[in-house]
């Protein structure tokens, strides 16, 4: 209710200073009534008049504040001669003083409330306003100078008050919206990561499938065992693949999904089976292993073997006959991984660059390593990575 009470106000500013200065002059009304007999002024309604004509700058102080300051030194001009103050006049000119000060800059701000108060000191110096309590006009300077500074110095708070509840609205904005665009950019970058996991896997898998599925139909007749044997290598590299898919997928579940089995991540154990499969699959590899092996950490060795997946399944595609080498160097400060074959290599597409190499290129960068690839000199096809293994989180053995 409040809140809506402050909107209609802000949208209404002439309607809602216009009812302060009526009631700035029920006030004085009620104030004139109350009063001891001998405190009211002899003319109470002409005084009545005086009261409300200096409530209406109050009623224009926002809509038209310099205005308002001018019409309350007119009704000081018109009013000081007669030496009569209503208590409006002085409720009017605290009122228009604070006004200024809230919403207005410091300079200006000042220069409305010499305006206003410089005459008011004045009046009160040499025609002092006459009253039934005898005061003196270094009283009524002194009071009326107190009275300014405080006007005005609640006015600036105000404004201070605002303007900083101004920017931290908008720090907040801000901030809103880069966290906004943080997490944006967080969901991307993990659609990236699936997208690459998930051509590192169906392209491997698929490839091996493809190869010994044209093995099979080839030996079907003459050697319907060895057919068979590799048709269920198929079955199995299928469901190897469908089980990877399954677990790279389920981070796209919701809270509300059940949670799936999760598969291990392969890492450097899994290299020897992977060599395994790519051989039955028709394409001899030899895997060597030179220096003392040190552990690593989950997503170095998830890198190393995604590495040489995607080689190994490059050369399944490109190589033809031929043969493959996968060697793990280890040294005092470095992992290197080399996949070489003696193949044709892949077609050259100078305006494509396959998702493959861009995916080991960002896993190898990511633990401050470096990615070679390319044919080599004398036929056949190369990659070579290699890992610091201080930023790979590795400890010597």
């Amino acid at each position: 209710m409040t809140n809506r009470v402050r909107a209609w106000a802000r949208r209404r500013p002439l309607a809602t200073d216009a009812a302060f200065a009526v009631a700035l002059v029920l006030v004085e009304v009620a104030f004139l009534l109350l009063a001891p007999r001998e405190l009211r002024p002899a003319q109470l309604w002409s005084s009545l008049a005086w009261s409300a004509l200096s409530a209406v700058p109050v009623a224009a102080r926002r809509v038209a504040p310099w205005p308002a300051v001018v019409a309350a030194l007119v009704t000081l001009a018109v009013l000081a001669p007669l030496r009569h103050t209503p208590a409006t006049q002085g409720l009017a000119f605290v009122v228009l003083t604070y006004t200024m000060a809230a919403h207005r800059r410091a300079r200006t701000a000042a220069a409305a409330a010499a305006l206003l108060w410089v005459p008011v000191l004045l009046a009160n110096l040499f025609v002092p306003p006459a009253s039934a309590v005898r005061v003196g006009p270094a009283l009524l300077m002194l009071n009326n100078l107190l009275t300014a500074a405080v006007a005005y110095a609640v006015g600036r708070a105000v404004q201070a008050r605002r303007q900083s509840t101004r920017m931290l609205r908008e720090r907040a904005r801000i901030a809103e919206a880069t966290q906004r665009s943080l997490a944006e950019q967080a969901v991307a970058d993990e659609r990236r990561r699936i997208a690459r996991e998930l051509h590192d896997v169906v392209a491997h898998q698929v490839s091996v499938m493809g190869v010994l599925a044209t093995g099979a139909r080839r030996v079907l007749r003459r050697d319907p065992d060895a057919a068979d044997e590799a048709m269920a290598t198929v079955e199995e590299t299928g469901r190897a693949t469908l089980r990877e898919l399954r677990r790279l997928l389920d981070v796209l579940r919701t809270d509300a999904e059940p949670d799936a089995d999760l598969a291990p991540q392969p890492g450097l154990t899994g290299i020897e089976a992977l060599v395994e499969q790519v051989r039955e699959a028709g394409l001899p590899v030899t895997l060597r292993v030179d220096g003392p092996p040190a552990p690593l950490a989950e997503g170095v060795a998830l890198a190393v073997y995604r590495v040489i997946q995607e080689a190994l399944t490059n050369a399944l595609k490109h190589a033809g006959r031929a043969t493959a080498l996968v060697r793990l160097t280890w040294t005092d400060g470095f992992l290197a991984v080399e996949v070489t074959d003696t193949g044709r290599g892949p077609t050259p597409a100078a305006d494509r660059i396959g998702h493959g190499l861009v995916g080991m290129r960002e896993r190898v960068a990511l633990y401050g390593g470096v990615l070679r690839t390319g044919p080599r000199a004398g036929g056949g096809f190369r990659v070579y990575a290699r890992i610091p293994l201080e930023s790979a989180g590795a400890v010597p053995a």
